[in-house]
């Protein structure tokens, strides 16, 4: 479980200070592999071969011959009933990097469209919150909801175009999270989670913000967990 230190009720402002940097990151896609998880669930469901979805889909899944309403109804099974949410895998880095993020006083904040589908919101959130402690992924707050750029953060993390769209329409500075579905979205762009560290400190320093992180292979990071 991550520590009391590194979550507080959402919405906690009162204990940041304006030279605290809030960072907005997305889930799916960002820090899990939603293709690869949903790819077994579909595959499962339709009794198909894996290997048949291939990995280079659009936004739609039009790839994978899927209409709306099939879309709908297997993500609501890949949650309630396959649990896809707390068996999801996480990117490789994503949790050490943010572990090194926080440590540099960045404020964390977890924001997901994950309540997608009616019926399921209680699964999905207890799925979430599980994961995120089991993937060793520090956060401060956690906000689940669709329009982002209602979210107050300093940098966003998002994969989705139209989320990037809406975020930088609205005068937010966005990381695109490299994905088949994003390519003609502008840059910053970042294809992994040390590259992404990079492009933070990089704009975090443009901003004003003062971080020293420590280097890669010195901090304890998300093992300091497994000494518990």
């Amino acid at each position: 479980m991550l520590s009391n230190q590194e979550k507080t009720v959402p919405g906690s402002v009162s204990s940041m200070t304006k030279e605290t940097l809030i960072l907005g990151v997305d889930l799916d896609g960002v820090c899990g592999d939603y293709t690869t998880a949903f790819r077994s669930v579909v595959a499962q469901e339709l009794n198909v071969d894996p290997a048949s979805l291939p990995d280079q889909r659009g936004w739609d899944f039009a790839e994978w011959n899927l209409t709306g309403d099939q879309f709908k109804e297997l993500h609501h099974l890949a949650v309630n009933e396959h649990r896809m949410l707390r068996s999801m895998p996480v990117f490789e880095n994503a949790s050490e990097v943010l572990w090194r993020l926080s440590d540099a006083g960045v404020w964390i904040r977890i924001i997901t469209h994950r309540l997608y589908v009616n019926w399921g919101h209680a699964t999905a959130v207890t799925d979430t919150v599980e994961w995120l402690d089991q993937s060793r992924i520090p956060y401060r707050d956690i906000c689940f909801l669709g329009d982002k750029p209602e979210i107050e953060a300093d940098i966003y993390i998002d994969d989705a175009a139209h989320n990037v769209n809406g975020l930088r329409d609205s005068g937010n500075t966005v990381i695109v999270f490299d994905a088949p579905y994003n390519q003609k979205l502008a840059g910053p762009r970042v294809t992994n989670w040390l590259e992404c560290e990079q492009t933070i400190l990089t704009l975090a320093s443009e901003m004003g913000f003062a971080l020293q992180p420590e280097l890669p292979g010195l901090d304890p990071g998300h093992a300091r967990l497994e000494e518990h």
